[in-house]
């Protein structure tokens, strides 16, 4: 199934569709700042596994993400302190993952990494599902074969003629980027860039 969403005025029939796909376990793909992602509802552990089986990833070993709508209620799900908190202010929203001490709040299947990715993309479609949907949404990037063509993971009719099977939904929200989000790890004193991708870390 495919839906088509806008930057604004999205219907909210549509936006309630798909808080309940996510609150009844499903997955759903989407588009973010960067790339199209797959998620679900961060705090439901089946389609997590649903979402690891996937994409292939052992979530033991793989760090996961979760997308929140703002910083507000960031202290739930990962410890943050002031200085990490103000550069997180200052970069989102933002093509920007920070990686941050897993609270135990996230389900099971976090508590096996210590640490958890925390996104708030500059994107209205995905960030309005989240508000709505009031809890945090599971995020990764679309699984791509070596030598596929890139519309696979950037065009909303290719990415649901190949995914379309796998998951409850496909929002299109228009032709996705191609540039992952710049990994920060934020777990140590001092803030460290380990990918570096679409944001550019202001000094």
């Amino acid at each position: 199934m495919i839906l088509k969403f806008y930057d604004k005025n999205n219907n909210p029939d549509d936006i309630q569709r798909v808080v309940d796909i996510l609150n009844d376990g499903g997955i759903i793909i989407y588009p973010t700042d960067t790339m199209y992602a797959i998620g679900c509802h961060a705090l439901k552990e089946r389609p997590i596994e649903r979402i690891c089986k996937l994409k292939k990833i052992d979530p033991r070993k793989h760090n996961l993400s979760i997308i929140c709508y703002d910083l507000s209620n960031i202290s739930e799900y990962a410890r943050v302190n002031n200085a990490t908190f103000k550069l997180m202010k200052r970069c989102l929203p933002g093509p920007f993952t920070f990686i941050l001490n897993a609270d135990s709040r996230l389900p099971k299947i976090f508590r096996n990494r210590k640490e958890v990715g925390i996104r708030v993309p500059d994107n209205n479609i995905i960030r309005e599902i989240c508000r709505s949907l009031d809890a945090p949404i599971l995020t990764t990037t679309l699984p791509r074969e070596e030598h596929e063509d890139i519309e696979y993971v950037t065009d909303p009719e290719l990415i649901d003629e190949k995914f379309g099977e796998e998951v409850d939904l496909v929002i299109d929200g228009g032709i996705g980027g191609i540039e992952p989000s710049t990994v920060i790890d934020c777990c140590d004193d001092e803030p460290e860039i380990i990918r570096q991708g679409k944001g550019i870390l202001e000094e």
